[in-house]
């Protein structure tokens, strides 16, 4: 089921339009309201233009559109092709209705009389069952973008909140992972060449050792003759 929707500028998260929600659903999402403005923040011009973000018993869906942001907060449950769909309805009358308007925007909810549309189209979009009839052609009209809806990307807000996971492109997930590879390696290799040095000086060491014990023994007993031969010459002549 659809529960609130929010509708901000991307460049600097300023809100330009939300539904209008009771006291019982406004409290009932007010955490995840706040979990959608760090959303907003994190959103750069690499981010993926639709998301999906899995919290506690719901999900917060987003799609990007000519620099606006469409978020709705729905029942985890709820399939990720309707939601978009929604998302995709949302998008397509504002832009028609406000489009040229968004740059330009100074106050936050310059566009409140979006909510009408708003509300409209989330009745259509409340129970699965009507949205499935309501929205059957549109989700045709969705169907090459939508097709294969695992290719959205899909976080878990734990990963947003605690390991500040970035919502960029893979792209950017790639070179980041490459630079962590580039460097651990010269990390490893660093710590090798440590290990390669230490080891070395042990076995020099170790080696000047062997060689002192062998000219012991191979000159110990005629140091000892020489030593007798002496002791018994001064007992002699002394």
């Amino acid at each position: 089921m659809v529960k609130s929707t929010l509708v901000v500028r991307a460049s600097d998260a300023l809100p330009l339009a939300a539904s209008v929600d009771d006291e019982q659903t406004e409290h009932a999402l007010q955490e995840h309201k706040q979990q959608a403005k760090l959303i907003f923040r994190r959103i750069t011009p690499n981010a993926e233009p639709r998301c999906s973000i899995e919290s506690a018993q719901y999900t917060l869906h987003y799609l990007i559109s000519d620099n606006v942001v469409y978020l709705v907060i729905a029942d985890k449950s709820y399939p990720r092709k309707l939601a978009f769909s929604y998302l995709d309805e949302l998008s397509k009358e504002f832009a028609t209705s406000y489009g040229a308007k968004v740059d330009t925007a100074r106050k936050p909810y310059a566009f409140g009389g979006f909510d009408t549309f708003m509300g409209k189209t989330t009745r259509l979009y409340q129970d699965t069952r009507t949205a499935n009839a309501a929205g059957s052609s549109n989700l045709d009209r969705l169907n090459d973008d939508l097709q294969d809806v695992t290719r959205i990307m899909t976080k878990n807000m734990e990963e947003l909140l605690w390991r500040g996971d970035s919502l960029d492109s893979t792209c950017s997930t790639l070179s980041e992972l490459t630079m962590c590879c580039n460097a651990l390696h010269s990390s490893g290799m660093s710590h090798l060449s440590s290990s390669l040095r230490s080891e070395s000086e042990k076995y020099r060491k170790a080696a000047r050792n062997i060689n002192i014990q062998a000219m012991l023994r191979q000159y110990a007993p005629i140091g000892a003759v020489i030593f007798i031969l002496i002791i018994l010459l001064w007992w002699r002549f002394s």
